[in-house]
């Protein structure tokens, strides 16, 4: 290692708890199978005063969907195997169903449960394991696209793939993974930590910012396949010495999990087998981030480079930031900064996408857009977009620009694109009533409270919190979710009111990115 590229990793280290402040941290980078930085801070348990250690377990999240995978494709070289057993799952499901590669792609179709346990009343921090999870996904009697021809993130399907290969092979999902990957690979203290309560060494996640100070965070979602791993800094530094001594092993586990996958159009997909496929500083990567209620991690595998990257912090701080400025540390190359020299655009407003029915809001406020940046609000959370000397925004993900007298919306990682329709002068009609899904068995309550318009769900999980509505355009409105069972909330709902001729509400569409086109009926 050049002293130039030490004195770069150690700025790095020395800088990381400043900028992403909170309890502790830790964080790996390796090239061709060598560690330059392992490095860990601060406090795993700050009321206990247990040190984060890179021998720490740390809940890893969604980090998990790809060792899920790895189970899968060790257990069952063809995943399809499973495909009638997954099918037996969605009894009341109308139509096709999602086969395993659908679920390991995020291609199924499914709403995300994650989601639709909000729409079913589900308090923040209440508890949701087996029971609850099985009802709500045998309930499914719909999916929001055709198997294969999208791309929406659903946890459940990898709940549903850790279950199937268990039941097939007959042996606890916890054990595949010790005898499938982690023995394999050399992850000795990794476990299934399904249980989010406590971690067994003690290690605790937190919510909370430097101003406010830093709480235990409260979890009581049970994961498996979906987000259930524990390991430490140094399993993960196994992970990564597993995938380079293996890069050129054809039928290596890694090779195949990192192999190219498609839609059913033929089009590259962005996903596959719990890894995103991406582009950073013009290289190929692979890798996947985590977030539950305190904890946020992030890994990147370029293998151009043979280089990875492992971050891992217990407070919910950017953990894909950290570590995209290890990989221009490793590379030596700042990463890019957005350019204030175009103007805002004069399409910027409120609009719906016809294909999900939701809202597409596009401004230059808040803390997400930065100088030369717009905000776009449609999908799980706002993404930054830069201004185009031709007018246009994007950001390598998503493209807006004028085709004609129309805003076009690309957003190729989901095979999708879309002609938005502005919404207008918002209508001061009332919107007040009681709404019933029958797909769900469950129902919204709009109030008139003080001349300000509440909305709240509520099934089977209870009664959620009632949240001030916010009117967009014509009939359509957002009801926000700032928290939600477990990590961040879900994105807005947009509820898109249905009239009839004397102007009363008949019902609603309503939906969000994770769980779209659901239809509600006035009953009150």
């Amino acid at each position: 290692m050049t002293q130039s590229l030490t004195a770069r990793l150690d700025r790095l280290a020395a800088t990381l708890p400043q900028d992403h402040a909170g309890p502790g941290g830790a964080i790996a980078v390796l090239r061709a199978g060598e560690v330059l930085l392992r490095h860990a801070w601060g406090y795993a348990n700050a009321e206990r005063r247990i040190p984060f250690t890179p021998a720490t377990l740390f809940r890893m999240c969604s980090v998990t969907k790809q060792f899920t995978c790895a189970a899968l494709l060790d257990s069952c070289p063809d995943p399809t195997i499973l495909d009638p057993a997954l099918r037996a799952r969605l009894p009341l499901l109308e139509g096709p169903a999602p086969g395993a590669l659908h679920l390991a792609h995020n291609q199924s179709g499914l709403r995300d449960y994650w989601a639709v346990a909000m729409l079913h009343g589900a308090p923040a921090e209440s508890a949701f394991g087996d029971l609850e999870s099985a009802r709500l996904i045998a309930g499914t009697r719909s999916l929001h696209f055709a198997p294969g021809t999208r791309y929406s993130y659903c946890n459940q399907n990898f709940r549903l793939l850790s279950d199937a290969v268990a039941d097939h092979t007959g042996r606890s999902f916890a054990e595949l993974l010790r005898t499938q990957v982690f023995d394999r690979v050399g992850m000795g203290s990794a476990i299934l930590a399904a249980d989010t309560r406590a971690m067994p060494d003690g290690t605790e996640g937190y919510e909370g910012t430097v101003a406010s100070g830093f709480r235990a965070a409260e979890n009581r979602v049970l994961w498996t396949g979906d987000a259930g791993l524990g390991a430490s800094l140094d399993d993960m530094i196994a992970w990564e010495r597993h995938i380079d001594a293996t890069r050129d092993d054809a039928g290596g586990l890694y090779r195949r999990l990192s192999a190219p996958v498609a839609f059913a159009s033929g089009a590259a997909a962005p996903y596959g087998f719990g890894l995103g496929r991406g582009m950073e500083f013009g290289r190929a990567t692979t890798g996947h981030g985590g977030a539950l209620r305190g904890w946020r991690s992030h890994r990147i595998h370029m293998a151009a480079e043979r280089l990875s990257v492992v971050v891992l912090f217990n407070h919910m701080a950017d953990a894909q930031a950290a570590a995209l400025d290890a990989l221009a540390a490793v590379l030596d190359a700042p990463r890019p900064q957005p350019s204030d020299e175009h103007p805002a655009p004069a399409w910027l407003g409120a609009y719906t996408e016809p294909e999900t029915g939701l809202a597409v809001r596009i401004d230059q406020a808040g803390p997400v857009s930065g100088p030369g940046q717009l905000r776009l609000r449609y999908g799980h959370s706002a993404e930054r977009l830069q201004i185009q000397s031709d007018g246009s925004a994007g950001n390598g993900r998503t493209r807006l620009y004028l085709a004609g007298d129309a805003l076009q919306m690309d957003r190729p990682q989901e095979n999708h694109a879309a002609r938005l329709q502005p919404l207008g002068q918002a209508s001061t009609a009332p919107v007040a009533g009681r709404y019933r899904c029958e797909e769900l068995d469950a129902e919204l309550l709009v109030t008139d409270a003080g001349g300000v318009a509440y909305g709240g769900f509520s099934g089977f999980l209870g009664q959620g919190r009632m949240e001030k509505l916010e009117p967009l355009g014509g009939d359509t409105w957002v009801l926000p979710c700032p928290r939600a069972l477990d990590h961040t909330p879900p994105g807005d709902w947009t509820l898109a009111f249905r009239r009839k001729a004397g102007g009363a509400t008949t019902g609603l569409t309503l939906g969000c990115w994770l769980a779209r086109r659901l239809d509600y009926v006035r009953i009150g």
